[in-house]
């Protein structure tokens, strides 16, 4: 087996298991700040670090990964009930999930031949979509899935006036979330990749 296929299978390893500690370890994975509400989740952090250093091809199958996580907690420990009805729903855990891990590989493949200061600006970028990727296309195919039966997800999100649309109120209940997930997954990518990546050309 050739040297870069066992770096490759080592650190997929190591972040599966970081991803498996996140996922089942209360609080660490997904902070729950109010109960009735889907908790804010650090685990596109490592989906982004992951994908930016591995590329589209392995952070796709590494979102894939995360989505099938998803998809057991949904059925075996949901921490609330829109988690619940969103994610054991195996297209709302899986695409989103996929394409989180595809996008920042895709975005520093094209910064691939820039200079550093281009790149470092990349990583920020690539864990912002990352975040936003997830959060859009959740909110997104749950508005398609519960379009015709909006009440049994949205009596879970609060109070809303009579005809605010299914979307609207997702963006609301759930966009804030994803907006926080974005900006600190951005600003930390780039401190942990780019000394990362140092280390892996050393190595």
């Amino acid at each position: 087996m050739k040297r870069k296929e066992i770096t490759n299978m080592t650190i997929t390893a190591i972040f599966i298991a970081l991803l498996i500690v996140q996922t089942f370890v209360p609080n660490i994975g997904y902070v729950r700040i109010l109960p009735a509400l889907p908790a804010i989740t650090t685990i596109p952090l490592t989906i982004a670090i992951y994908g930016t250093i591995m590329g589209p091809k392995w952070g796709s199958m590494f979102g894939l990964v995360w989505g099938l996580t998803r998809l057991i907690v949904a059925y075996t420990q949901p921490g609330d009930m829109v988690s619940l009805l969103l994610f054991q729903n195996p297209i709302i855990s899986l695409v989103p999930s996929i394409l989180a891990g595809y996008f920042p590989g895709a975005i520093t493949k094209l910064l691939m031949t820039r200079d550093n200061t281009v790149k470092r600006w990349g990583y920020a970028l690539s864990g912002a979509v990352t975040s936003l990727t997830n959060t859009f296309l959740v909110i997104t195919l749950a508005s398609l899935f519960f379009m015709n039966d909006p009440a049994s997800l949205t009596m879970y999100l609060g109070h809303f006036s009579q005809g605010t649309s299914l979307f609207v109120i997702l963006m609301i209940s759930l966009g804030m979330n994803g907006l926080v997930e974005a900006i600190f997954t951005a600003v930390v990518v780039p401190m942990i990749v780019t000394p990362l990546n140092y280390v892996m050309k050393k190595a």
